[in-house]
C-alpha cells in the first residue's frame, strides 16, 4: 500500500503520465463532459421550476380561508360525563375542597 502511494506521488512530482488512458477511472457510463454539464444543467433548472411551483401552490393554498365553526359538531363520542365518579367527587390523583 505504501509502496503504491509512494510511486504515485513520485509519478506526479515527476509528470509521467500514465500508460493506458483507459485505466483512468471513470465515474460514468462513458458518457462525455459535455453531455453530463448539459444533463446536470437540464436538473438544475427542473428543480428550479419545482421549488418555484410548490412555493406559488403552497402560497395558495394557504392564503385560502378555512371555516370555522362557532361550536364544535355534536358528535356522540365527545359527550362529556357529568356523572360523579364511582369513589366521589375527588378524583383519584388530586383531592378538591368542598364548601
Amino acid at each position: 500500500m505504501a509502496s503504491a502511494i509512494a510511486r504515485s506521488s513520485l509519478r506526479k512530482a515527476l509528470g509521467v503520465a500514465r500508460a493506458n488512458p483507459a485505466s483512468t477511472r471513470s465515474f460514468s457510463s462513458g458518457a462525455s463532459v459535455d453531455e453530463e454539464a448539459r444533463e446536470a444543467a437540464k436538473w438544475e433548472k427542473i428543480t428550479y421550476v419545482a421549488i418555484a411551483a410548490s412555493s406559488i401552490l403552497a402560497f395558495v393554498n394557504l392564503s385560502k380561508g378555512h371555516p370555522h365553526f362557532d361550536e364544535p359538531p355534536p358528535y356522540p363520542y365527545l359527550h362529556i360525563r357529568n356523572k360523579e365518579f364511582p369513589w366521589g367527587p375527588d378524583g383519584l390523583f388530586e383531592v378538591k375542597e368542598h364548601h
